[in-house]
């Protein structure tokens, strides 16, 4: 990230940019562990409760049936989907919504547009980053050509929560542990509802992937250009298999 340029991002109107302190300045008064905390929080409205990501469609496989097997296929899925590919993307957006890097944040929201492998993923990313947006219109975090800029690039989920936690002031390595932990409890809550599962089985899930969750952070931080990727074929297949799957409780 070292040659990192910085940009002045615009909107339709040639005279107007985006602000720094509108689009980065954190909360006044607002600790950063705290906004953190809310950010990872499922209560935040955006939706991410709605989607399992694929676990809806391999519990119906009979894949995912059990405790065990619903910790092992979440971590799997933090690992070689969310480390390699989101987390390390999101990582990425960070530093250029820091950095006021309109080139680079249009590059990397190429990236996650290309990456998502079937229509629930693409809806899912596209919805959230656009409640994502809202939530933070109504917060003021945003000036207008801020927002003119994300509508344009087609607001996805990294891309806006990227920008959120880019106004927190925290660690960068913080800032993916929060995302992570978010991620963990909504897909933990996905689990206990389908599978079904108790809500002690679905603790010892979460601390399984808390525990999972620094090394998962450590990996997504050394992620370079070349080597992020997005290739989890089983994912894709089963989360192309649940748009059509005859009785679901979940969007993905």
């Amino acid at each position: 990230m070292t040659d990192m340029h910085i940009h002045t991002v615009t909107c339709t109107a040639p005279t107007a940019s985006m602000t720094t302190e509108a689009s980065i300045a954190a909360p006044a008064g607002t600790p950063a562990l705290l906004q953190l905390i809310w950010l990872a929080s499922p209560a935040l409205p955006i939706g991410g409760f709605s989607y399992s990501e694929g676990l809806e469609a391999a519990i119906d496989k009979g894949w995912v049936h059990d405790e065990r097997s619903a910790a092992d296929w979440l971590v799997d899925q933090l690992h070689l989907t969310q480390s390699r590919g989101d987390m390390a993307v999101l990582a990425q957006m960070v530093l250029a919504w820091q950095a006021q890097d309109s080139e680079r944040l249009t590059t990397l929201s190429q990236w996650v547009h290309a990456t998502r492998e079937s229509a629930e993923l693409r809806l899912q990313s596209e919805q959230m980053g656009r409640s994502m947006l809202e939530w933070l219109r109504n917060q003021d975090a945003m000036d207008e050509a801020t927002v003119a800029f994300c509508n344009r690039l087609t607001p996805t989920y990294p891309l806006m929560f990227a920008l959120a936690l880019s106004r927190t002031g925290a660690p960068l390595e913080q800032c993916l542990q929060a995302y992570a932990f978010g991620w963990a409890e909504n897909m933990v809550q996905a689990a206990i509802k389908s599978v079904p599962l108790g809500q002690n089985s679905g603790q010892r899930i979460l601390q399984t992937l808390a525990q999972a969750i620094a090394p998962a952070v450590s990996h997504a931080l050394n992620v370079r250009d070349d080597t992020r990727q997005a290739f989890s074929p089983m994912l894709a297949i089963l989360s192309a298999q649940h748009e059509t799957q005859y009785s679901r409780l979940f969007r993905s």
